[in-house]
């Protein structure tokens, strides 16, 4: 999960997403929206697909890029974990301090 997370520090990969949220796109779609070289958006892409955060699939000439709900799904549960622990953990202290 540690990719995941440093994939998701740069807030270029995290717009990727968004616009992969959206609707698959190829990489020239998505450089379409960015200001900025198409080596660097592969940049950003090899990173996303490394965190596994982003799939690619070749279609005819193109190479189409899509959201992996999958690794989204792990992390929001994760996350949902980590709260929930915390909650509990709350919960219990504010037992503890109300008894005596």
């Amino acid at each position: 999960m540690n990719d995941t997370f440093k994939a998701l520090s740069d807030p270029t990969r995290r717009q990727i997403i968004r616009l992969l949220r959206e609707r698959d796109l190829t990489a020239g779609e998505i450089a379409d929206h960015f200001n900025m070289t198409k080596p660097s958006i592969s940049h950003h892409l090899n990173s996303l697909k490394q965190a596994n955060l982003v799939l690619d699939e070749r279609k005819g000439q193109h190479i189409v890029y899509s959201l992996n709900t999958t690794v989204i799904q792990e992390m929001i549960g994760w996350f949902l974990e980590v709260v929930d622990s915390k909650e509990q953990e709350k919960k219990g202290n504010d037992k503890g301090g109300n008894e005596e």
